[in-house]
């Protein structure tokens, strides 16, 4: 399992820089700030290395001024330390740390292997690919190594998207400073960060970004009963069998009354399951009517012929809370904008990145993208992935990147939407069912089913209580 540290803020580059002037204003020198970013980085690689000896991979900026520190406090504890450069830095607390070295550097080229390596060739800032004979030796030093930590970033990470410029595999785990970056979430970041670990510096990180927090839930009240906690109208179509699993999840993650809505009530599925016949999209035009549904869910299994169209319109045009999902967020397409900004009630979407192409234009990266179509459709949006973002139009972030690549299977999705359907449907948010989605598939272990995931929901929403 990954590690990612919980409820942290996520700075892009030029906020980061932002924040270490404000530390700079407020009379901390950039060569304190420095020695900072190397003790930690230092107690880390002391840690994790367990004594063996060390490589220093050390560039000619700011962050290898940083790998300067490290090998010189190494040296300093008593450790095995060699430093291979590429470039040197010329300026400023890294050209100090430099000259505080003292000792033999080796080009990178020429660079003898060993069991640990610190990769400080370039940080936070990176935005195109690394040389390719710069990225080779990298990948060779990285693979021959039993423990790699990467300051701040792994060389060859775009700090603001994630995409790959060139990092290797193999990296054990990324030292982050200040804050996490998009880098570390996002894209190509997710494998090649390895663990993540964050030092605190002293920068003052003020963001509405956050990698997500295991929420803090409350069972019900002593006098609650099943309205209160939440009525949930799940939408079925064409293919039952994803509405099933939708309504079921909707049922385990706490909400107080399940109804599943098809054009022809079934009978499978837990008892506890209302089914409800609704023919057309009049038939549940007039079932949205009752003001004690919490959450409208329609999407998952609906299919996209006329009929669904019909119930999909009858849906979006109900005046009750909205989670959209699957064939649904299709069938609104690029038109999506204009369909839902409208809406007097919430809307959430939960669209895949297959989905969200069809519906929104692409972003620089998938946080500034997916708050663009938050704010768009006045809709919080759930854009899945390894990289789940989480986005409100009101700029608020939560960046999921932990979950469990087995849930990589057939119906997870709906499962998450009814997920998403019961927690809001009781007054929670979309990053507590995102978060339960993924516990949920912790406990589930290797190779489950859809079927399998909803069983552990209850227990993983009992952690938070």
């Amino acid at each position: 399992m990954r590690i990612l540290p919980t409820g942290a803020p996520i700075l892009r580059a030029a906020e980061m820089r932002a924040a270490e002037q404000r530390c700079f204003d407020a009379g901390v020198g950039q060569a304190e700030l420095m020695e900072r970013a190397s003790l930690a980085v230092a107690g880390e690689v002391a840690r994790l290395g367990a004594g063996q000896p060390v490589l220093v991979l050390a560039g000619p900026g700011n962050n290898g001024g940083d790998a300067y520190g490290v090998a010189r406090l190494l040296r300093d504890w008593g450790h095995d330390v060699a430093v291979a450069a590429l470039g040197q830095p010329a300026h400023g607390a890294a050209a100090e740390n430099f000259a505080k070295w003292n000792a033999p550097v080796q080009a990178l080229a020429e660079a003898t292997p060993r069991p640990v390596v610190v990769d400080g060739l370039f940080g936070t800032g990176m935005t195109r690919a690394l040389d390719d004979a710069v990225a080779a030796q990298l990948a060779r030093l990285v693979g021959a190594a039993s423990v790699t930590v990467a300051i701040d970033l792994p060389s060859g990470i775009a700090t603001d998207s994630g995409a790959d410029l060139g990092a290797p595999d193999g990296i054990t785990a990324t030292v982050a400073l200040g804050a996490l970056k998009p880098g570390h979430v996002l894209g190509a970041g997710v494998a090649r960060c390895g663990h993540v670990l964050l030092a605190d510096i002293g920068v003052e990180a003020a963001t509405a970004w956050h990698s997500i927090d295991r929420p803090a839930l409350r069972g019900p009240a002593f006098d609650a009963h099943k309205y209160r906690r939440g009525l949930v109208v799940a939408v079925a179509g064409s293919m039952a069998g994803a509405s099933r699993l939708a309504a079921r999840a909707a049922l385990h993650g706490g909400a107080g009354y399940v109804i599943l809505a098809a054009q022809e009530a079934a009978s499978g599925g837990p008892d506890a399951i209302v089914h409800r016949a609704v023919h057309d999209g009049n038939a549940l035009t007039e079932l949205l009517t009752d003001a004690r549904i919490g959450a409208v869910l329609v999407g998952p299994g609906l299919g996209r012929d006329d009929a669904a169209v019909d119930l999909l319109n009858a849906a979006v045009d109900c005046d009750r809370d909205l989670v959209i999902d699957g064939d649904a967020l299709t069938l609104l397409g690029s038109d999506a904008a204009h369909r839902l900004r409208a809406r007097g009630a919430a809307t959430l979407l939960t669209p895949h990145a297959a989905e969200f192409s069809r519906m929104f234009e692409a972003g620089e990266d998938k946080i500034t993208a997916t708050l663009a179509a938050a704010q768009a459709t006045g809709a919080a949006v759930i854009h899945k992935g390894p990289d789940t973002v989480v986005a409100w139009p009101d700029g608020k972030v939560v960046v999921a990147s932990a979950a469990s690549p087995w849930l990589s299977t057939a119906g997870t999705g709906d499962v998450l939407a009814g997920l998403v359907a019961a927690r809001h449907a009781a007054g929670g948010s979309a990053d507590e069912a995102v978060w339960l989605h993924a516990r949920a598939a912790r406990r589930a272990g290797p190779a489950f089913a859809a079927d399998d995931l909803i069983a552990q929901i209850p227990a993983a929403l009992g952690e938070c209580l």
